[in-house]
């Protein structure tokens, strides 16, 4: 039903990217790929490479920009550490239409603007076992 192509990224809490920066850069060898600000969702996200571009991943370290945001109310209640893993996937609205009509619990209903311009959908983690699943369009360049 999603048909996932690949994991895009793996999504972190973090209080501050700056104070991890060096952990993921330093001590993991992630290339850094820089910090966006993405105001709609009140987070400011810093990228880090690991492998290569056609086949690595992304870690996505997600720091809040207001007290009110999604990842500071997150990081309150379970603290710094995992958040989402993000799929691609082509088609991302027919997914979610797909997913909808199969019953799954949806927090996007329908797809919108993340990091990198790329479309994005967040599945409750209710309907995924626990763990908060994010599908991903890369927008074309």
């Amino acid at each position: 039903m999603i048909q996932a192509k690949a994991i895009h990224h793996i999504g972190i809490a973090v209080s501050s990217i700056a104070e991890q920066r060096s952990y993921y850069e330093g001590v993991l060898g992630g290339v850094f790929e820089g910090i966006e600000d993405v105001p709609l969702q009140k987070v400011r996200v810093g990228f880090f490479r690991f492998g290569d571009a056609a086949s690595g991943v992304l870690i996505e370290l997600l720091e809040p920009m207001t007290a009110d945001s999604p990842i500071a109310k997150h990081i309150e209640k379970r603290g710094q550490g995992l958040h989402h893993v993000a799929y691609e996937v082509s088609d991302i609205k027919g997914r979610v239409e797909a997913l909808k009509r199969a019953g799954f619990s949806l927090i996007d209903e329908k797809p919108r603007e993340g990091a990198h311009h790329n479309w994005i959908a967040f599945i409750n983690p209710k309907s995924t076992h626990g763990v908060l699943t994010e599908l991903c369009e890369p927008r074309e360049a």
